[in-house]
């Protein structure tokens, strides 16, 4: 019989492939980033509201959470659209490797939040992130707008993580994931009933296909891959999701060459630069937990 520790093991690398497989979705897809965002949050939305109401979760919050909240889903909203939209300007490589700046990142806004000392070492990882990205753009410049949209992804996405890890020590994690999703749904709904092209006949004719790969998206990628990882988080130590979850850009960019191999080979300088990348993330993941362990 196999221990629930390495069931969940198994478990938790298969919620980093769906990670990974995101990205993929997001390349299937013909829709531009927001009208997908809009769906995938409207769907996740519902699935979410259906999982509350089963395990008869509260949904009862004060209105400064509720702001607070809402605040979180314009950012998460914010962070897909500019991830999709990367890989819409370049491709899924370009966006993983831009995705995995968000370590750098997270050492100078985890600072601010958290009010602790900058860590020298994560500087370093820094400039090592900032010569991956000097290396991609050399022989990539033609992807600038992707390699952009990218990393500003990565700052929606570690804004989205610092301000998420303050509010699951104080409230359910589905109850805040479920206003998430309906904030992003109303901040997106707003910024296309101001554009000339927001909700005409054309945004609601999706093909089946699209159809398709948004419900996976919104139920599999989403509200199955969060509350799953919400119950790996008992049998796993911190540290081997931060350090799992850190390979979902590798498994992305191999998925996306076997899949897409005209479009997705790369030159040599940029998998060194990719390489760079995810190699700090995994250092610096493998830095914390050392120093974690000192510390206690």
């Amino acid at each position: 019989m196999l221990s629930d520790k390495f069931k969940n093991q198994i478990h938790l690398h298969f919620l980093v492939f769906i990670a990974g497989f995101t990205a993929i979705l997001g390349e299937l897809i013909s829709l531009d980033a927001t009208p997908l965002v809009w769906y995938r949050m409207v769907i996740a939305g519902l699935l979410m509201f259906f999982f509350i109401k089963i395990k008869k979760i509260s949904l009862k919050v004060s209105i400064k959470a509720l702001v607070q909240f809402s605040l979180a889903g314009i950012i998460i909203a914010l962070h897909w659209i500019t991830f999709f939209a990367s890989i819409k300007a370049s491709n899924i490589s370009i966006a993983l490797a831009m995705f995995s700046t968000g370590a750098f990142f997270a050492s100078l806004i985890e600072p601010i939040f958290y009010k602790r000392k900058i860590i020298k070492y994560e500087l370093f990882f820094g400039l090592i992130v900032t010569l991956g990205i000097f290396l991609i753009m050399q022989t990539e410049l033609k992807f600038l707008l992707g390699i952009l949209l990218g990393i500003s992804s990565a700052l929606f996405s570690t804004l989205f993580a610092v301000l998420n890890g303050k509010f699951v020590a104080e409230h359910n994690a589905s109850t805040i994931s479920f206003y998430e999703f309906i904030s992003g749904v109303v901040f997106i709904s707003i910024c296309l009933f101001f554009t000339s092209d927001g909700f005409d006949r054309e945004f609601f004719n999706l093909s089946l296909s699209d159809l398709g790969f948004i419900f996976i998206l919104a139920s599999i990628c989403t509200a199955y891959a969060f509350i799953a990882s919400v119950h790996v988080m008992k049998y796993l130590t911190p540290y081997t999701l931060v350090l799992t979850y850190n390979l979902e850009p590798i498994y992305g960019i191999l998925l996306a060459l076997f899949l897409f191999p005209e479009s997705e080979t790369m030159s040599t300088s940029f998998y060194l630069g990719a390489s760079l990348i995810i190699s700090t993330v995994v250092l610096n993941a493998i830095f914390k937990q050392k120093s974690n362990k000192i510390k206690s």
